[in-house]
């Protein structure tokens, strides 16, 4: 991956991807801004296509592929988001493919992916497990895997964020991201820094599976256990080697971890104030604001609401 062009190829990236996708709101939130001090955004990528702003990375990786590379189909792995968008995105496109998710996936993500007409398999109780097996298959059937997050194409696309962010408001201060493998963080803060180099990229994790946070601490890939969280999104471990821990290491200025108390906390807030669903791994990014409000008081702040696919239990939990 050639790290000096990333920032050009997510322009590349959004071009590619428009008639694709949805450009999301940047909604101002006078009850975060009352409570918090600062001037508070919420890019509202769970009103995407799919729910989450996974489509963009999905979209652009499919997009990307040789006609011969698209002919014996793709295989994924995801714990929901991206194997909702990667069914979605194959589906206009006209590819077929498998996508692995955990066992212990949310049914709201397994019915999202079913119905964008994914092929859904169940494999492993661990992010990094079912990852592993969907590569290994890939490999096997002569198929192309999709990374969720370890893919320069999808890094690109998940990028494409924070092109509409520098659109859409002059001044930004500082941007919250819920982190997971770290493909959104990696290509918003690629972009976003290339645009001003003095916007704080600050990475979001639950407690629970804080991995790319321990690792970047320890300076090199941690296997880590992870244990039960509603952001299911962010949970699990990262590939080896993955493209996305250079990144993280080099644009995140700060990084936050957030207990369950307080993404369910963040979650009623968001839900209260702003009418419209959310799901745990953008409660992260709302917790993670709220966690250290005091610092950003009269800053422009972006709290990207990374998807809206909530179970009906997880909300009667959360409510």
């Amino acid at each position: 991956m050639n790290r000096e062009r990333l920032p050009a190829d997510i322009v590349l990236a959004a071009n590619r991807i428009n008639p694709h996708i949805r450009e999301t709101p940047l909604d101002e939130s006078p009850y975060f801004s009352e409570i918090t001090g600062a001037n508070v955004y919420m890019k509202l990528e769970n009103l995407q296509h799919t729910g989450s702003f996974k489509l963009r990375g999905a979209f652009n990786k499919v997009l990307s592929l040789t006609p011969e590379q698209r002919l014996p189909g793709c295989v994924t792995a995801s714990s929901g988001n991206h194997g909702a968008a990667i069914a979605y995105a194959m589906k206009k496109l006209g590819v077929t493919g498998v996508i692995f998710v955990p066992e212990q996936t949310s049914s709201v993500k397994v019915d999202a992916i079913k119905r964008a007409g994914g092929d859904v398999r169940f494999f492993g109780t661990d992010g990094l497990d079912t990852e592993t097996h969907a590569r290994e298959y890939a490999e096997e059937n002569e198929m192309v895997y999709l990374s969720p997050y370890n893919d320069a194409d999808v890094i690109a696309g998940q990028g494409t964020v924070s092109v509409e962010l520098a659109k859409q408001l002059s001044q930004i201060d500082a941007v919250f991201v819920a982190v997971g493998g770290g493909g959104l963080i990696s290509g918003v803060g690629s972009f976003i820094k290339s645009v001003n180099p003095a916007v704080e990229v600050v990475s979001c994790q639950p407690a629970a599976s804080a991995v790319m946070t321990e690792s970047v601490k320890a300076g090199k890939i941690l296997d880590l256990p992870s244990d039960p969280t509603l952001s299911d999104g962010t949970a699990g471990g990262i590939e080896a080697g993955s493209m996305t821990f250079d990144i993280c290491r080099d644009v995140v200025g700060r990084y936050i971890t957030v207990s369950e108390e307080q993404i369910a906390h963040a979650m009623r807030e968001f839900i209260d104030s702003h009418h419209m669903l959310l799901e745990g791994a953008a409660g992260v990014a709302v917790a993670g604001l709220l966690e250290v409000a005091s610092d950003y008081v009269g800053k422009n702040v972006v709290v990207i609401i990374c998807g809206g696919n909530v179970s009906r239990d997880t909300l009667k939990k959360v409510i």
